[in-house]
């Protein structure tokens, strides 16, 4: 018997009603812990781990944060033992896919009447990205969905996110509306003077083609998205 079948034995021989596949099938997803539905996708673990000890051992491994998990390199995904590449691959092809099924449903429906959904999304797109990355989400008239773009990477001052490209995005879209978003890696979402400002400054210059700034979210690992809006910045 191989090792990897071994530690998977273990699992086997747990009382069915602990077992997370088992679990998973008599009373859904949601009652499982991350580790539990990690275990589920490992399948089976490594010498004298189980997949569930395994699955723990790399959420642990991103400190518990699973949009740092979502956001890791194939390199530091197998920088975990017992994860090898074609693990990695897979779990990456999983959190895309998971990314653009969100991105989906906010298409599909009323942006302002989801933002539980667009905080998600955003989350996955931009929590644990290294660099600030500035998001545009254009809008029609419903408020649905046209277009997330990239605009900027780098930080806000030296990233040249310009009013006059924003202006030409928005009309390239034909929007109606936008929501910004940027992230911080340092963790914080506290908005900055400089944010503040280019914010106004946006602002203003949509306003001159009648597209309407709805919000401006500061995303971070760890933290819940900041709304310019709910903070009375516009």
């Amino acid at each position: 018997m191989t090792n990897n079948l071994a530690a998977a034995n273990t699992i086997r021989q747990w009382p069915k009603d602990e077992r997370p596949r088992e679990r998973l099938l008599q009373h859904g997803a949601t009652v499982l812990s991350d580790a539990e539905l990690l275990a589920i996708f490992l399948r089976v673990g490594v010498s004298g781990k189980s997949a569930v000890d395994l699955a723990r051992e790399l959420l642990h491994h991103f400190e518990g944060c699973l949009s740092r998990l979502v956001e890791a390199s194939l390199d530091e995904l197998t920088s975990v033992r017992g994860v090898g590449i074609s693990k990695a691959a897979q779990l990456k092809a999983t959190f895309e896919l998971s990314r653009r099924a969100l991105e989906q449903n906010i298409k599909q429906g009323d942006t302002l009447g989801s933002p539980e959904k667009v905080c998600d999304w955003l989350k996955l797109r931009l929590a644990t990205q290294k660099q600030e990355t500035f998001l545009a989400l254009w809008l029609n008239t419903q408020n649905r969905l046209i277009e997330s773009e990239e605009l900027a990477r780098g930080s806000l001052r030296e990233s040249h996110v310009y009013p006059r490209e924003i202006v030409k995005s928005a009309l390239e879209n034909n929007a109606a509306a936008v929501i910004f978003a940027h992230n911080h890696p340092s963790g914080s979402t506290q908005a900055s003077d400089a944010d503040r400002e280019l914010t106004r400054e946006l602002q203003s210059a949509l306003s001159l083609i009648d597209v309407k700034l709805l919000d401006h979210f500061i995303v971070a690992a760890n933290s819940k998205p900041l709304s310019f809006a709910q903070c009375g910045w516009l």
